[in-house]
């Protein structure tokens, strides 16, 4: 039987995406699922397909993850909707693709309060539910939460400081039998890229990318999903990840400048030559 079976998975960000792809595979595994996003229509249209195709609960909640109360009200509907929680992802999250000397503050902070605070809030709520089931504590990081990328700068700043938090709280519990799993995607396709903010704020809207060369989010979920069985504390999810990850301790000069010429050679590159 499968160990995610009958489980109660909450999921921030499950509207698209990597968040979509978990939503989905976990359904398929018989877990019931609570899930949140801002865009409502998108979860509920989520929920009817995954409760008739699997036969699982799934709790729909609106939530915008830099309140939170939002947050807050998340974990506690869901447990009162399913009855306690076995495992939070934090998978919500926002990009930016700008030169810093030109991108607005506010932009940096949007990026911290969606990938950092929201994390920090949707934890902080679930953390005595999950010490009691000695459950999982997931956040969807980044390959770029270990080597910044030039033009990303906030972004990287915000996985960073997730990839810290989520490493003290690994240590803080591990005697009370709490999981942490530090799950870092490499480049996926996804809607990331095109919501991407720029230096004022609007929406990048494309990809400077080609995003059919990149993972797809069914892959990555389905890797993420095995971590948590095999209860894993990092997660590397392709060959680009791991190799990026082994450069950086033997040959960080080197990858840096490998870094800045592909990033200088993106259409309408936010590195200034």
């Amino acid at each position: 039987m499968d160990s995610l079976k009958g489980k109660n998975i909450l999921i921030t960000g499950a509207s698209s995406g990597i968040g979509e792809a978990i939503a989905r595979e976990a359904a398929k595994a018989g877990a019931n699922l609570a899930i949140a996003a801002r865009n409502l229509d998108k979860l509920i249209v989520l929920q009817q397909e995954l409760e008739e195709a699997f036969g699982v609960n799934v709790v729909v909640i609106a939530t915008d993850v830099t309140k939170e109360e939002d947050c807050h009200r998340f974990i506690t509907q869901s447990i009162d909707q399913l009855g306690s929680i076995d495992i939070l992802i934090n998978n919500a999250g926002i990009s930016m693709r700008a030169p810093f000397e030109e991108v607005k503050s506010d932009v940096l902070r949007g990026i911290m309060d969606v990938n950092f605070w929201g994390a920090v809030y949707c934890s902080q709520a679930a953390l005595p539910q999950l010490l009691k089931n000695k459950g999982s504590l997931v956040a969807v990081s980044s390959v770029t939460g270990f080597k910044g990328l030039p033009g990303r700068s906030g972004y990287a700043s915000s996985k960073f400081a997730m990839n810290g938090l989520f490493e003290s709280l690994r240590m803080e519990y591990m005697s009370r039998g709490l999981h942490t799993l530090v799950a870092c995607p490499g480049f996926t396709a996804s809607n990331i890229r095109y919501n991407a903010k720029l230096a004022d704020g609007s929406v990048q809207g494309d990809t400077p990318a080609d995003e059919s060369k990149m993972d797809k989010a069914h892959d990555v979920a389905l890797d993420i999903l095995q971590a948590i069985r095999d209860r894993k504390d990092f997660m590397l999810t392709n060959k680009q990840g791991r190799l990026i990850f082994w450069m950086n301790k033997f040959f960080p000069k080197y990858l840096e400048r490998t870094i800045h010429k592909a990033i200088a050679a993106e259409p309408n590159s936010p590195i200034k030559k």
